[in-house]
Formats: structure tokens, sequence, C-alpha cells
């Protein structure tokens, strides 16, 4: 199994309409994939579920907010016992293998962070250090328990921060995908988002190689940056336009991470009605559509970019 975090600091930039789709293609070739959504804005959640639906069977005791909620995540209920499976997209993949499942987001996740933060610290340097590893791990341990192995991928739509929440998902992740516009905003925090999780990284295995996960059990973290991927892209004589083009190659040669060939196209037309039948766009169009095509072949070099990163981390 394999677990991928899709973040970026700035919001409004397609990271959930990569994620929903993502997953639906992966899983419409065959494979077992889960979506956690960690964004309060729950619009990965609501990619698949109405509203109504949400609030009826889903709202009260089968969102990830029960699961940090707590002396410590993962105490008051198990995160197997959250996995929901949404009919309408699993319906698309007939009598196949793939499978498509998630854990659904909360709006009183927002206040999740702040509520974690309260449990760090000790009255020994060994006891906080202890306390930082249970708590940014804690997502980490979660998925890769016995529970989870039937999973073939993972994917975590993050929240546009790094507040402990996102960094639990970092902690769990063997690679981090960062969708993004190409414009100024978007693009900007890029190289801080990628410092951030560097240090992040550090500081976990710092505290794993000195001796302070004797009693968690934790090892060390390589989690790998998959790439850029630009969304929202507007398409003139069969490439992006001038604007778009120029953020593209600014960030393809000076960003430290690589940027992947495979765009997202702003549609309208394709993503407009995004959750408003609980089939993400990329299985409702049809074979021959143009912005399906360039999706498919996304989806296929993010696969091969994980792939080829796996391989490579032995």
């Amino acid at each position: 199994m394999q677990v991928v975090a899709v973040m970026n600091y700035k919001g409004g930039v397609g990271k959930t309409t990569l994620t929903a789709n993502l997953g639906a293609e992966i899983a419409s070739r065959g494979h077992r994939v889960l979506l956690v959504d960690l964004d309060p804005q729950a619009n990965l959640t609501f990619s698949f579920y109405s509203i109504d639906e949400f609030h009826e069977s889903l709202a009260d005791d089968k969102t990830i907010m029960q699961w940090y909620l707590g002396d410590m995540p993962g105490r008051k209920a198990n995160l197997a016992d959250l996995v929901v499976t949404p009919e309408p997209v699993n319906r698309r993949f007939g009598d196949g293998d793939g499978q498509l499942d998630l854990i659904a987001s909360h709006l009183g996740l927002i206040d999740i962070d702040l509520e974690l933060a309260a449990k760090l610290g000790g009255t020994t340097i060994g006891e906080s250090k202890r306390k930082f590893l249970e708590l940014h791990g804690c997502l980490l341990k979660a998925l890769k328990g016995p529970d989870f192995a039937q999973y073939d991928l993972v994917l975590i739509d993050c929240a546009p921060n790094f507040g402990l929440v996102t960094k639990t998902a970092i902690v769990a992740s063997d690679h981090i995908l960062v969708p993004a516009k190409a414009d100024y905003l978007s693009t900007l925090g890029i190289e801080y988002l990628v410092g951030n999780c560097q240090k992040l990284v550090k500081d976990f295995n710092d505290y794993v190689e000195h001796g302070f996960s004797a009693d968690s059990g934790f090892v060390a973290i390589r989690p790998q940056f998959a790439g850029v991927v630009f969304t929202m892209i507007q398409v003139y004589a069969n490439k992006p336009i001038g604007t778009q083009l120029n953020y593209v190659e600014e960030v393809r040669m000076n960003a430290s991470v690589p940027v992947l060939d495979g765009v997202v196209r702003n549609s309208p037309r394709h993503f407009g009605d995004a959750g408003s039948t609980g089939v993400p766009a990329m299985l409702r169009a049809a074979l021959d559509d143009e912005v399906a095509a360039e999706f498919r072949d996304l989806a296929e070099e993010i696969i091969t970019t994980i792939t080829r990163q796996r391989s490579a981390a032995g």
C-alpha cells in the first residue's frame, strides 16, 4: 500500500477535484483505493455524498473527527470503522476488483488542531518527545495496521495549512503531490511547503533515531515529493496559454521538486457540477473525451512516478 498526501498552502487550486478524480480513475483500473478527507471544508466528502446524506448517515459517528477526539487519536474510535463505500461511484466499476472507499471529514475538524497541540509537552524531555512521535505518527500507525492492508493506494486530501492534522498526514505518507494553479499566489508557497515538510521529517526521524520510539515502535519516515501538478489550465493550440506557461516553466526550472508533464484543464463543463452525481467527472466522460484522455495520461504518470520512487526507496 502506498499513501499519498495531496496538499498546497493555497486553497482553490483544484486539490479536491484532483484527489476525487485520481482516486476514481485508479480504482476503475481494478485497484482498491481509500480516500481520506482531512480538510474541514469536506469538499472531497461532498464529491461522493450529498449534504442530506452526510447529515443522515455520516455526521454523527462516521467522520475522521471522531477518530481525532479523545486523549489521543484512535482511543475513542477505530479508524477502520469510519470507512464508507459510496455506492454511485462503485457501481461504475462493475464486477471487477476496483473499489473506492472514503473516510469522511467534518467541519468540526477545524478545531482539532488546537486540541492536539494541547496534548503536546510533558514533564520531561523524553516524555515530550514521545508525545511528539505518538501524535504526529498516529495516522501512520493506524494506516499501517492490518485493517488497511487490502488497499493498493490511500489518497489524503489535506487542508490548506500546516497544522497538526496536516502534519499527521505528511508523517503517514510515502509521497506528496502538490496541485497548483499556474499563477503567482499558488506557486509562491511551494518551496516554503517543501521546507516545512523536510523539517517535520527531520524532527520526527531525529526523535526516532535517538531512541524515543521504543514504546511506540516507529521507524524513520522518508516521504518523497511525487511532483507538482498544474490545474485549471487554459489551453490554446494544445498548450497552456502564455501567462500560465511562464509560471509552469518558472517552477519547473527553479523548484526543488519535480513538475509533472500532465495537467488538469480548466473545464467547467466537466468539473462544474462536482459532487452532484456522486461520480467524479472523469468517470462520466466519454472514452474519446479529450479532457478525460489527458487526465488518464496524468494518472498514468502519477502511478509511474510513485512506483519508481517506491522502487528507488527499496
